[in-house]
């Protein structure tokens, strides 16, 4: 989950913009081509930002959350979206395709251990991707928890977001027809795989509408119109990883497997009112994660681009860079 959205109510507590001194495609197999780019400090502390989705692709805004003069920072754009290629596939596209990928990069880039920082779907990603690969991971910064569980599914695909926003709720229900709404994930998926580009865009635009108009505490509920191109590659990736349960073997795997982490220090911005990632996930994560410290954020709601996250993450981000000794990068 997470479509970056309100950039410019952040930009006060963000670093200027930067540009990349390494831009390339990475050949990861399987017909996919990643896009990768660095920038910041080649000779500083390694950083490697998750976005969310999955689909949502990375942003140049995202670079300017680390001090440029300090961090190396890396970006990309997970499997087939943003500038990776093929676009929107699904082929040889799963959680552990992502895992690895992420390794891939890691040692194509000769760093031995580094900070990740994910939020939504990229929190998600960079939980499995530490447990899975504990020896790389040095410092975690997760924001808006989701934790690809069913009842997290069922809130924002069942109905329980929508009691909250009923009119928006009501648009994204109302093209489905009423024998199919009691699986509304399988219903847009027979649709946003259709095979019909028409079909497809029309079932993207309002499937990444209903996400997109609850993601600020501010949101006025309209939703926005996302370009054709995004929203398919949004709707289908996530739509086809949310159909899939995550690719994880059991519902609440992720809990089940903190103990992996336990040792790894890090920090969960929250905001107290994320209407599409609700707190308690990111509560039930930290009572699992004794080197993890849990920061609600009072009044904000899900996007990176809430202020008062942002400032958070800025201010997170800054301390443990002044301390990257102490947390082995």
């Amino acid at each position: 989950m997470d479509k970056f959205t309100g950039q410019k109510r952040a930009v006060q507590h963000l670093f200027p913009p930067i540009d990349p001194f390494d831009q390339r495609m990475l050949d990861v197999g399987e017909g996919h081509q990643i896009y990768m780019e660095q920038c910041g400090n080649p000779n500083g502390p390694a950083v490697v930002v998750l976005h969310g989705g999955p689909g949502g692709g990375c942003s140049p805004a995202m670079r300017r959350y680390f001090d440029p003069s300090v961090w190396r920072i890396i970006l990309f754009d997970q499997r087939g979206c943003g500038r990776s290629r093929p676009h929107a596939a699904i082929r040889g596209n799963s959680t552990w395709h992502l895992v690895e990928d992420i390794e891939r990069i890691r040692n194509t880039l000769g760093i031995e251990k580094w900070a990740v920082f994910g939020g939504s779907w990229g929190a998600t990603l960079a939980l499995i991707y530490a447990q899975t690969h504990p020896q790389s991971v040095a410092y975690l910064a997760l924001r808006g928890v989701f934790l690809s569980m069913q009842r997290e599914l069922d809130w924002f695909y069942g109905g329980g977001a929508g009691q909250f926003w009923p009119e928006q709720w009501q648009r994204f229900v109302s093209l489905i027809p009423e024998d199919e709404r009691g699986d509304l994930i399988a219903a847009y998926n027979r649709r946003l795989f259709s095979g019909d580009m028409m079909v497809e865009t029309r079932y993207a635009r309002a499937w990444a509408a209903w996400e997109n108009a609850l993601a600020s505490i501010e949101s006025d509920g309209q939703g926005g119109d996302c370009p054709a191109d995004y929203a398919r590659a949004f709707a289908r990736l996530e739509n086809h990883y949310f159909v899939n349960r995550g690719f994880l073997e059991e519902d609440g795997q992720i809990l089940k497997n903190m103990h992996r982490i336990a040792h790894i220090h890090g920090v969960i911005v929250q905001g107290r009112y994320d209407m599409i990632c609700p707190p308690q996930s990111a509560y039930s994560l930290s009572a699992r994660w004794p080197s993890g410290r849990l920061q609600m954020v009072k009044a904000a709601g899900h996007a990176l681009s809430e202020p008062g996250i942002s400032q958070e993450l800025v201010r997170v981000m800054k301390s443990v860079g002044e301390h990257a000794t102490k947390f082995g990068l």
